[in-house]
């Protein structure tokens, strides 16, 4: 089944107060285009979940500096001192995990579990009493998944049926919020015809992406368009 849509299409598919997983660690693997058209869009009341925030006036930055993002859910803001000062004046709430902890609770939700035990940051702020429990003798952490109504993908390269290959870093999250998303939306500049990609090669089976948006042939593989790169 040929999964490509208009951009237009794909993200007028998400409604407001939708969560939404995003691709990307830092600037490699963000979905860069798919991030432009929902701030076009103009979606609000939105709960993001993504590895970092960006920088100021890029990629996911640009939506919550807009207004259209309520809740965030990351691993680290440090990189953007806009997203710091909103989230301190209480324009936006921010829900911080460990970085192995944030794709774990990921991971789970796309095998189809709620949750998991964990001995990390037990005393930590950031851990609620109702989350201790006792185990064969042992204290733990209860940790639940973590889903999303949408995914947003960037993919190096990708077929017509949404199997998709990613690169570099873009590795690291891509893979598990495609699974833990009831529909993923997909990037690419590359897309080849059914069958062309080699399938031992493939990171994100088909089964998992719900659309394909062809972007212009001038962005690269890490979802950047080349001017920007060379400027």
């Amino acid at each position: 089944m040929n999964k490509q849509q208009t951009i237009e299409e794909a993200i007028g598919q998400i409604p407001d107060g939708a969560s939404i997983m995003v691709g990307g660690f830092g600037s490699p693997g963000t979905p860069f285009s798919l991030i432009d058209e929902l701030l076009r869009q103009g979606q609000r009341n939105l709960t993001l979940i993504k590895n970092d925030a960006n920088e100021a006036g890029i990629g996911i930055s640009k939506l919550i500096e807009n207004g259209q993002v309520d809740r965030l859910i990351a691993t680290h803001i440090g990189l953007n001192r806009s997203v710091i000062e909103m989230m301190n004046s209480g324009a936006l709430e921010v829900e911080f995990h460990p970085q192995g902890i944030f794709a774990e609770k990921i991971r789970t939700a796309g095998a189809g579990s709620f949750g998991f035990l964990s001995d990390i940051g037990m005393e930590s702020e950031i851990t609620r009493p109702e989350q201790l429990l006792e185990w064969q003798g042992q204290r733990y952490k209860v940790e639940m998944a973590l889903r999303a109504d949408f995914a947003l993908i960037h993919a190096a390269h990708a077929d017509n049926y949404g199997n998709l290959i990613y690169r570099g870093t873009a590795i690291n999250f891509s893979p598990l919020m495609a699974m833990a998303a009831d529909q993923v939306i997909a990037e690419t500049a590359d897309c080849q015809p059914p069958g062309r990609l080699e399938p031992a090669m493939i990171h994100t089976p088909s089964a998992f992406v719900s659309s394909l948006v062809l972007l212009p042939a001038l962005t690269n593989d890490y979802g950047i368009m080349e001017h920007h790169v060379r400027h």
